[in-house]
């Protein structure tokens, strides 16, 4: 049995608890909304199908996401059928499996979108069909309204804030009135996806808030840049042009080489893993050198907190996404009313990577 697929049985057997652990508990919240009647079925649990058009398969974060859909198959008794694209640049990919999915008459779908523009006119197909949509992990920011009756996901803002709260405490002592210029560097993924761009906003404004903000000049990608003139901080938000491995490389290396950088924060397990491997040879990231600390989980990033090259990580419960946006897509289907779930973060580091609750939330 390969590596992953033992990681996946052991998450299939533990994801029956996930949702009850103190670390990656689900919260409620928002609107209730009830599905339109167009999604109303008699049907019982068997006949009831789901499609899933999540954002990738590029990363073990959606074989985690999968695993907790599969978990939620079997408990409710539905079919579901799980899609994304190669990539998470695949926009066009993604639309077009959205359209394909919604050919299908399904009793409902599960959507994280890449870009929600771009799937627009799919979504008003899907709304005039009647067939209800869940969000997930990023959810469809900027749907039509009704569209969208629910989503299942981390609240990204909170968990990047998160991230920056632990950054901070580890360097505070060297952001207290610095006598030169010293450097927070922030390697996000994208500016697209709404998940990504929540995690990096939460982090930068967070971070800015903790310094001081007459303190702190954000600098980088124009979205999230707020310069301040005079300030020896500097925040430096890089996104790659692309998202490939060497492109999100080339920005982490450009970070790494700047000698008054004191910190770095990936905003996903791409950006972190990126991190990880420009720092191979340079040697740059530790305790008592560059603060590192990352987003999710993967066998690098999880190396590289046990090894000390990383603090620590935010991690979401991906098995926990994955089974509460089938659980909300079963009910929307039967016309009951859902509404928002969190489904939870939590800050890990070397001293409680192996808690049980810590563990239930890493993949590699």
């Amino acid at each position: 049995m390969s590596k992953w697929k033992k990681r996946a049985a052991l998450l299939l057997a533990g994801a029956m608890v996930l949702t009850m652990l103190a670390g990656c508990s689900n919260k409620a919240g928002g609107e209730t909304t009830k599905a339109p009647e167009g999604g109303e079925t008699g049907a019982p649990a068997s006949d009831i199908t789901i499609e899933i058009v999540a954002k990738g398969f590029q990363h073990d974060f959606w074989q985690a996401v999968l695993a907790g859909s599969k978990k939620a198959e079997a408990e409710f008794g539905v079919k579901t059928n799980f899609v994304g694209p190669e990539g998470e640049g695949a926009i066009a990919a993604q639309v077009e499996q959205l359209n394909n999915a919604i050919n299908k008459n399904p009793n409902a779908i599960c959507f994280a979108a890449l870009d929600t523009s771009a799937a627009l006119d799919a979504i008003t197909m899907a709304q005039s069909k009647g067939i209800p949509i869940i969000g997930f992990d990023s959810g469809v920011p900027g749907a039509p309204e009704g569209a969208v009756l629910a989503n299942a996901a981390t609240d990204n803002y909170a968990a990047g804030a998160l991230a920056a709260e632990k950054m901070y405490d580890k360097i505070k002592d060297q952001l207290a009135n610095p006598a030169g210029p010293v450097r927070i560097g922030v390697v996000s993924q994208e500016a697209n996806s709404d998940s990504i761009v929540q995690r990096t906003a939460g982090f930068v404004e967070k971070m800015s808030e903790l310094i001081g903000e007459d303190k702190c000049s954000v600098e980088g990608h124009d979205k999230f840049a707020r310069k301040v003139d005079g300030v020896n901080i500097v925040m430096e938000v890089r996104v790659p042009a692309e998202v490939t491995d060497n492109a999100g490389k080339t920005e982490a290396l450009a970070l790494l080489n700047k000698d008054d950088l004191i910190a770095i924060y990936g905003s996903n397990e791409f950006a972190a893993k990126c991190i990880i491997n420009a720092n191979e040879g340079m040697n740059k990231l530790g305790e008592g050198k560059v603060i590192a600390v990352g987003f999710d989980s993967g066998a690098l990033q999880i190396d590289a907190i046990k090894t000390g090259a990383f603090y620590g990580s935010v991690t979401q419960d991906p098995v926990s996404i994955g089974y509460n946006a089938v659980k909300l897509a079963v009910e929307a289907a039967k016309g009951n009313a859902v509404s928002d779930v969190d489904t939870g973060c939590q800050w890990y580091n070397a001293e409680n990577i192996e808690e049980p609750d810590i563990a239930a939330c890493l993949y590699e």
